[in-house]
């Protein structure tokens, strides 16, 4: 039996996004369940379409079974400092999850702890936005360049800074695809066997526009010679 649902919105490796209505309707679904929500909101500062919407404000009854997970490795590039955190209603959930937090890996240091706090009190609310904005003008470019490719193709992401790029035409061997791009055009790229979904390999463009341009176009003399 069902005990609990995983949502992960903005999506990796997809960059998908749930809309308010999709998550309305799916709360109506749980009506009179005892089924929990685990809400995996990580990058949820980096939407390109629309607002954010997270799953424990849709209604209360969503906000008493959630429990939002959440972090600021991508919102504020954190990324290595390790800071995580949950939230919610149900405070025997809580207590539980203090316990095997508490023997396991016990308090976050302090220099991170310090960082965080500008991370989550408005302070870097700028910064955020010049990297969101940042984000969507790499994100389009590099969707225009997949799709200009013979033989690749790939859907703009709402969120986060992932591409999830088909290759059906060419391999359903996500893994050797990908090791071969590394080895003979040294361009790194995730398998998208590691997500199960084969066919498929992620582009992460949470880097620089030029490095994305470079990497692309290796890619492509890499297609144009894949046997």
């Amino acid at each position: 039996r069902t005990k609990m649902l995983i949502l992960t919105s903005p999506s990796n490796p997809t960059g998908a996004v749930y809309s308010k209505a999709e998550l309305t309707a799916l709360a109506e679904v749980l009506k009179g369940t005892d089924i929990l929500v685990a809400s995996d909101e990580m990058y949820e500062k980096l939407i390109y379409l629309g607002e954010f919407t997270s799953a424990a404000a849709i209604s209360e009854d969503m906000y008493k079974r959630t429990i939002t997970i959440n972090g600021l490795s991508k919102s504020v590039a954190m990324t290595g400092w390790r800071f995580g955190y949950m939230a919610a209603a149900d405070t025997e959930l809580i207590s539980a999850t203090k316990k095997l937090q508490s023997q396991s890996t016990s308090n976050i240091n302090s220099i991170t702890q310090m960082a965080a706090i500008k991370g989550l009190d408005g302070s870097a609310d700028a910064d955020i936005e010049m990297m969101r904005k940042a984000f969507k003008e790499r994100r389009d470019v590099a969707v225009k360049m997949f799709n200009a490719i013979d033989g690749l193709s790939v859907l703009s992401p709402d969120g986060a800074f992932y591409l999830f790029v088909n290759i059906k035409e060419l391999s359903n061997d996500s893994l050797e695809f990908c090791k071969r791009l590394l080895e003979e055009s040294e361009v790194a790229v995730v398998p998208g066997a590691g997500f199960g979904a084969e066919g498929y390999f992620r582009f992460s463009f949470a880097t620089s526009l030029e490095n994305i341009e470079k990497g692309i176009k290796r890619i492509e003399t890499f297609v144009k010679n894949f046997k």
